[in-house]
């Protein structure tokens, strides 16, 4: 789906600044929470000082003395719980711990918060410990804690739990002095629970509050964003897409600058000095295109008739050629079958001398004639696969490494004879389609080339290896080798490289039965440093989809 370059914009900026608000909605939120919970554990750090004071001066003062209410009953734990003064009123006596559960059940009333006072060693089976209660009791006395504070949920509420030590005084003796208590021993604690549930869900409301005005911050940010990108650039934009468009129609015309005083105005007027300065060149390169055309076309009839008067050239002096080469040849290969076959008399010395003088003579003019023959067909194949490359190759699959092994085999004797020694590394070719008798004559000559210019007690090393969708066989000798200069122009016809022997055509057909497969010969850098090391490649059947 394509979108225009406004709704990539501000959809990617909206995406940006959603992240950014909602990274920081997150961190507002959770430092929000933290500072609820600090603020309430502060807020039960106080309420239980509050206690402990109140509870510290009610001990001081060995309790406190309070009208006895109707519904009261006195405590069956203290000896004196109760006087009457001289107008028959009664006074309850109120220890620490009674006034603390009183103020509690108070607290708990008004549902701001409660607390409660226990210990592990009862005297008011009421002030049983619960389980977050025992287990604050026991780390206590275990770990020597000063305060524990957990978070709670509890039917759905949520309630911050603290709970700090009691340790024993001298005041408190008086009462608990018979439960082997110690001054600074723990004789019990306090708990404090404040609700939170309510604190919560205004924290809650203010999140929904900052979550609508984060995304009418961003739909604002967008809105603004969408109307200054189209009037300040896509406006301009399309002005400049305009007279691009009808630049590259060829209906272009220059017209007024964009007037935006930013870098759109330095654009068109950028644009309209180049669109000045191609339309300039444009009109001056029609002309010299046309009379370079005409002279390409000129040149290119005259190369035509050329080629056409060198490969008719080349045809009619090879058929002329061939026909009286030809009877020469059966000319010559007669008389020296009967000049072979004569036997010269004992008393005629001198004429056995000359038939044996006129037997070398025509030896040497077929050995001769041989060979103008084989230059002719040379010439011949070459102008063939040049003329018709496709039509003069019958393709086929080819097991391209029996070819090799076939070609070294065939050479075997002669490397013998030379003292030089053949090997070719063994490796899985896949087949290539060629024309089988074309490739092994490349195979042939590269060959009779390398054993021929190797030394004595040297070696050649034939190797094949696939490359991609390529094979590519290399024939590497240890002989002077091929100077830099020449790798190039060994290939070329009739070329010979140092006053080499030979006729300069051979490595000429190879280039052009290699080229007409589709591949590449070329010259390598030999291995060890020195001979020559020639290479060509063939297209696998993989590359030629049936």
């Amino acid at each position: 789906m394509k979108l225009s370059l406004s709704v990539k914009l501000v959809a990617g900026c909206s995406l940006i600044l959603l992240g950014a608000l909602s990274l920081t909605f997150y961190i507002i939120n959770e430092r929000q929470e933290r500072l609820i919970l600090r603020q309430a554990e502060n807020e039960a750090r106080a309420v239980f000082q509050q206690i402990v004071i109140m509870r510290r001066w009610i001990a001081d003062h060995g309790g406190v003395f309070v009208e006895k209410l109707p519904w009261a009953q006195s405590s069956p734990f203290l000896t004196d719980p109760e006087i009457v003064d001289g107008q028959s009123r009664h006074y309850a006596r109120k220890t620490p711990a009674m006034v603390t559960k009183e103020l509690a059940d108070y607290a708990r009333d008004e549902g701001l918060y409660w607390f409660h006072i226990t210990s592990l060693k009862l005297t008011n089976p009421e002030n049983l410990p619960d389980a977050f209660e025992r287990e604050a009791l026991l780390k206590f006395e275990q770990e020597s804690l000063g305060e524990i504070i957990a978070k709670e949920t509890v039917a759905g509420s949520t309630f911050l739990r603290y709970i700090s030590p009691l340790y024993v005084e001298e005041a408190c003796l008086g009462c608990h002095g018979g439960q082997d208590y110690e001054i600074g021993d723990v004789r019990g604690a306090i708990s404090v629970t404040l609700p939170l549930s309510k604190v919560f869900a205004e924290a809650a409301a203010n999140k929904r509050t900052m979550f609508v005005a984060m995304l009418l911050v961003v739909a604002t940010l967008s809105g603004a964003l969408i109307y200054l990108l189209r009037r300040l650039v896509l406006s301009p934009m399309k002005q400049l897409s305009t007279s691009i468009q009808g630049f590259s129609e060829s209906r272009y015309r220059t017209g007024p600058i964009l007037r935006t005083g930013d870098e759109f105005e330095d654009l068109s007027r950028s644009f309209e000095a180049m669109a000045g300065r191609l339309i300039q060149y444009h009109e001056g390169l029609e002309g010299k295109i046309r009379a370079a055309t005409e002279e390409l076309a000129a040149a290119n009839r005259e190369l035509s008739l050329a080629s056409e008067r060198k490969s008719d050239f080349l045809m009619r002096a090879a058929h002329e050629l061939r026909t009286p080469l030809t009877s020469i040849n059966g000319a010559m290969e007669y008389l020296t079958a009967r000049l072979s076959g004569s036997q010269p008399a004992p008393a005629a010395p001198a004429l056995a001398a000359d038939q044996d003088e006129l037997r070398d003579f025509f030896q040497i003019i077929q050995k001769n004639t041989d060979r103008l023959i084989r230059m002719v067909r040379t010439m011949l194949d070459i102008e063939h696969i040049e003329m018709g490359a496709e039509t003069a190759l019958n393709r086929a699959s080819v097991d391209l490494a029996q070819v090799i092994q076939e070609c070294i085999t065939g050479f075997a004797f002669d490397a013998a004879t030379r003292k030089v020694r053949l090997c070719t590394l063994p490796a899985q070719l896949p087949r290539v389609l060629a024309d089988e008798d074309r490739i092994r004559q490349v195979l042939i000559n590269l060959l009779a080339n390398a054993v021929k210019f190797a030394p004595e007690n040297s070696t050649i090393q034939v190797c094949a290896a696939p490359v991609g969708s390529l094979v590519r066989v290399e024939v590497c000798d240890e002989g002077p080798g091929i100077p830099p200069e020449h790798r190039q122009k060994v290939f070329e016809t009739f070329f010979r490289s140092g006053g080499k022997e030979g006729s300069g055509l051979g490595l000429a057909i190879c280039r052009a039965i290699v080229r007409a497969h589709g591949g590449e010969i070329g010259v390598a850098d030999a291995k060890k440093g020195k001979g020559t090391c020639m290479y060509f490649t063939l297209p696998t059947t993989s590359a030629h989809p049936q």
